[in-house]
């Protein structure tokens, strides 16, 4: 990464990370000490996590005004990066109030939002870049909810100089994960020699992006005063399912046995209810492609992995926690994604029979 001539350095920097006790949190903490900063980390205190202990941690639930008030109250920050999961609306989360907290008491408000942020009635148009339509959903879905919060910082920089900038990644991948019906599961296919379930001729094309590419660009941006209003998309490569099929397969070591799924069949497949037959990613509703061109313009960011190192580095970590040897489905904790191998098996016997 080239950072602009007025960076700010962050060595010694105050900064809170509001989540961070998994996957982004966890390794935003690290990038940031490994710049020098003096990290704090606010969240609910349930999720176990393995941060070095020199993090200062904040217990608190961001949808309690209080309980934030009590937490924050008389302190300052150099810098503030948002990558709480999910915060909706419906669990009571008060977006203004919790930019009045910061307002004035911070350098740099960085917030982690989302592809889904954009309006998904551009599927299939490519790329997306920053100036398209947001999602119109209202606070009550994940994009609509993304969306919101953007509207709400922008909107709060335009009329009080607030800090406040906007990250949008696509699928992040690497070690760490806590979605499990990504990476995981297409490692396990391969290296146990499963059927591979591919709908729409593996023509859907996602933007992926290594985790730790991801925290730099925030980095970047918190160091950058120009990112200030400003909204990224961060990722790093835009490839069709068959071309990410075939990466991991390389990664592996396996040939990949890819059962396409015929149209057909798709609305069973599909509905609700219904046991899922391959990655979340692969459904046309995904087609999409971001572009970075404006990440890489104005903060001078390059990505240290591109689609294959970035799998090979998270697919040593997955063989180091021994998860090659997973022999049960996993759960994520945040959206119950998973993956179900018999009922797979059973839909492409089906298809070739």
């Amino acid at each position: 990464m080239a950072p602009s001539a007025d960076a700010r350095s962050l060595d010694g920097a105050r900064v809170l990370v509001l989540g961070g006790s998994v996957f982004v949190g966890k390794h935003l903490v690290e990038g940031l000490m490994r710049h020098g900063a003096r990290v704090a980390v606010l969240n609910r205190g349930r999720t176990a996590s393995s941060l070095p202990d020199s993090v200062e941690r904040l217990v608190a639930d961001r949808t309690d005004a209080t309980q934030m008030r009590d937490a924050l109250a008389g302190r300052e920050w150099d810098a503030v990066f948002d990558v709480s999961g999910v915060v909706m609306s419906a669990g009571g989360s008060d977006v203004e109030g919790l930019l009045d907290l910061f307002d004035g008491r911070v350098g740099a408000y960085v917030y982690t939002s989302s592809i889904m942020a954009y309006d998904q009635s551009l599927v299939g148009r490519f790329p997306w870049t920053e100036d398209l339509p947001t999602n119109p959903d209202g606070a009550d879905s994940y994009g609509g909810f993304k969306a919101v919060v953007e509207a709400a910082i922008l909107d709060r920089h335009r009329r009080t100089g607030f800090p406040g900038s906007v990250a949008r990644p696509a699928a992040i991948y690497g070690p760490d994960n806590n979605i499990f019906d990504m990476e995981l599961p297409m490692f396990l296919r391969l290296l146990q020699r499963r059927p591979v379930l591919v709908p729409h001729g593996g023509l859907v094309v996602g933007t992926y992006g290594h985790v730790d590419d991801l925290c730099a660009t925030m980095i970047a941006m918190a160091a950058s005063p120009a990112a200030a209003g400003e909204v990224f998309n961060v990722s790093t490569d835009s490839v069709d399912v068959n071309r990410y099929i075939s990466v991991l397969a390389d990664v592996v070591g396996a040939d990949a046995d890819v059962v396409y799924v015929p149209d057909d069949l798709l609305p069973e497949l599909t509905a609700p209810g219904a046991k899922p037959a391959f990655g979340h990613l692969f459904k046309v509703r995904h087609h999409a492609a971001l572009s970075v061109d404006k990440a890489q313009r104005l903060l001078g960011v390059v990505p240290q992995y591109d689609l294959i190192s970035g799998h090979a580095d998270t697919y040593r970590w997955f063989c180091e926690q021994g998860l090659d040897r997973v022999d049960a489905a996993l759960v994520d904790p945040l959206w119950k994604a998973s993956w179900d191998f018999d009922t797979e098996a059973s839909v492409a016997e089906r298809i070739r029979g």
